[in-house]
């Protein structure tokens, strides 16, 4: 890869997991008036709408009926089931652990892209995750109102399971579909179906829904989710795996608890020790660490 074409996806991947981490903060305040399924239906329906209209523009792709399955699959792993998974999992578990489970999708992504995509990770590699797993934890341990409760139901923890084994399928699958599609075709695609998958969630929820009641502050969170968290971050992020190894990009999922975090601190006022901004450093220096050159995780294939 070039060192232009390489600045290029690593602004692309710091992008996607700012927007990302901003995004608990902006779903935190839209919920204060929007209903869950509403709010998501509206997000990736605006964003295909968004999306659509430079389509039209520029034309749209021929298809085959191969894309077409591969790019609703896409969707239904992310935003489809991993939405469903982490919502319903949060009703049953406590937040800690859900967090602490969501910060193992690098390392299902890993396992995954060696089945699957015939990628293999250096030592280096898992390393780096490791150290950042070691970071995420160190940052949830740190807020104040962190408690050392294991309660919650093993169905709760299983639905988180189910969320990072859906947000892995996404990211495998955005990677392999990229290699023969633009990413711009490949994020519009997903937005149409995801609308599509949330459509009858929304439906249901519609007649109980009291718009006189819908805060200016919650529809300005919903235009951030869908221009920036939704629109602008996919295309970032798919743009990042059409040219990076998925195991790669995975790791800097890891980011998003740190911005979060730091964002939660400066839009909502919520408290933020030294401890949690020691956890925050050490994700970081991981993420760093994993991706220098001469270490990072490269593509090659198993030896048959």
């Amino acid at each position: 890869m070039k060192p232009n074409e390489e600045l290029k996806t690593y602004i692309a991947l710091n992008a996607a997991i700012i927007f990302w981490g901003l995004s608990f903060v902006a779903t935190k305040i839209a919920l204060e008036s929007i209903p869950l399924f509403t709010l998501v239906f509206a997000r990736f329906s605006l964003a295909s709408c968004f999306l659509l209209i430079f389509l039209i523009r520029r034309g749209f792709p021929e298809f085959t009926g191969k894309d077409h399955v591969n790019m609703f699959l896409i969707a239904l792993f992310e935003p489809g089931l991993y939405f469903i998974f982490e919502t319903l999992g949060l009703k049953y578990t406590t937040a800690p652990k859900a967090s602490l489970i969501i910060a193992t999708i690098p390392v299902v992504v890993v396992i995954f892209s060696a089945l699957f995509l015939g990628e293999k990770t250096r030592i280096t590699g898992l390393l780096g995750i490791a150290l950042s797993l070691t970071g995420i934890a160190v940052l949830i341990t740190g807020d104040p109102q962190f408690k050392w409760d294991l309660g919650g139901s093993m169905l709760g923890d299983i639905l988180i399971i189910g969320a990072v084994i859906s947000a892995a399928l996404y990211i495998i699958s955005a990677r392999k579909l990229g290699q023969n599609r633009s990413p711009f075709d490949i994020t519009g695609m997903q937005f149409m179906y995801g609308a599509i998958f949330y459509a009858p969630a929304f439906f249901w929820e519609l007649p109980h829904m009291q718009w006189s009641a819908v805060s200016g502050r919650s529809i300005g969170a919903l235009v951030y989710l869908t221009l920036f968290a939704t629109v602008c971050a996919f295309l970032c992020y798919n743009f990042a795996l059409s040219r990076v190894p998925a195991s790669r990009a995975a790791v800097f999922i890891n980011g998003i608890p740190v911005v979060t975090t730091l964002g939660a601190w400066m839009l909502l006022g919520e408290k933020l020790t030294m401890i949690q901004a020691a956890g925050g450093g050490i994700v970081l220096l991981a993420v760093f660490l994993t991706n220098r050159p001469g270490v990072r995780m490269a593509p090659q294939k198993f030896d048959s």
